[in-house]
């Protein structure tokens, strides 16, 4: 009898900045890369947010939302986990982060009952603030943060965390943010009472 191969955990990476170069959307790139490399049983796509219009409703036709939407929509509900790097804006979440949680809430809501992660890179506080803030934010939507590790990376302080296209070069943040996933892997498996992460 053939071996059933054991399911994939489904991570979805939402960056808050839109810039390609963003220290936030290359923690996104590295947390893809500690999953194929060293992480068994776990993917992380990054679920692009730049083609999502201001949320608007009426661009909501007969209960269906624009076709960028319907597809973010929708690979949010297929995720077992979310994992968000938020860029602090103003000591606040990004306004196009807050915009995709905005359309994923509407109707019925897609984030509803996913474990998630929330990490970020910024300055001085490495934006802890917009974290605090998302954590508010993700009471109402029913999501259920870890709460630890955590990780904030103050991008600007020595030693260097990012070469100049905001690809994460730091081995010790690369450490820190794969407990970040390995956290969230548990979390999720128990979630779904399934026991224990494994990791390679």
């Amino acid at each position: 009898m053939a071996s059933v191969k054991p399911a994939v955990l489904r991570i979805a990476g939402i960056s808050g900045s839109l810039r390609k170069g963003s220290f936030n959307r290359g923690l996104i790139r590295s947390a893809i890369e500690i999953c194929n490399e060293s992480i068994k049983g776990v993917e992380v796509e990054h679920v692009d947010i730049t083609p999502l219009p201001l949320l608007n409703t009426d661009l909501e036709v007969d209960g269906r939302f624009p076709a960028p939407v319907e597809e973010f929509r929708q690979k949010i509900a297929s995720a077992d986990a979310i994992l968000f790097a938020s860029p602090e804006y103003n000591y606040s979440i990004a306004g196009p982060m807050k915009n995709a949680i905005d359309w994923a809430s509407r109707g019925q809501n897609c984030w509803a009952d996913k474990p998630a992660a929330v990490i970020s890179a910024g300055g001085f506080f490495g934006g802890g603030r917009s974290q605090y803030h998302l954590r508010q934010v993700g009471v109402f939507l029913d999501l259920h943060f870890i709460n630890k590790p955590e990780l904030f990376v103050q991008a600007f302080s020595p030693p260097q965390k990012f070469d100049s296209e905001g690809n994460l070069i730091d081995a010790d943040t690369k450490d820190r943010l794969k407990q970040v996933i390995l956290s969230l892997q548990a979390f999720t498996l128990r979630l779904k009472g399934e026991g224990a992460a494994s990791e390679l």
